[in-house]
């Protein structure tokens, strides 16, 4: 038996996406308001993102995020309550459903040499 072949994976391995720190515009349409909400990336990942807002929004909040960049929209879930930072709030959102090129960066997935967990890595961000 290989040493540590029974080790719990480590959080990154767990991961369902790489994040990337990766700090562009963002656009928060609420329903029911009229005025969205500007905010940034600070992490994005194949599956989602870490936002900054002025405000937090609670957890389980749906809404449509906008890439002004690419002018894509894609619904997204509030994961977890925010988390205070010096930039703002950082709102963790997951993507309701798949939208593997709403950030324009190319996420292949591979698996990872020590787990053999399959892990997504990113390599370039398209043109």
């Amino acid at each position: 038996m290989r040493p540590g072949a029974n080790r719990q994976p480590t959080a990154e391995e767990r991961r369902r996406a790489q994040r990337v720190l990766l700090r562009m515009p963002v656009i928060v349409h609420l329903t029911g308001k009229t005025n969205p909400i500007h905010g940034f990336t600070h992490t994005v990942s194949a599956s989602g993102a870490m936002i900054i807002l002025a405000e937090g929004l609670a957890a389980g909040t749906k809404f449509t995020l906008e890439n002004p960049k690419t002018q894509q929209r894609v619904e997204v879930n509030v994961v977890r309550p925010a988390q205070l930072s010096q930039g703002g709030s950082l709102v963790p959102v997951e993507f309701l459903s798949p939208a593997p090129q709403f950030w324009n960066i190319f996420f292949p997935v591979f698996q990872n040499a020590k787990s053999g967990y399959p892990y997504p890595g990113c390599f370039c961000e398209r043109e």
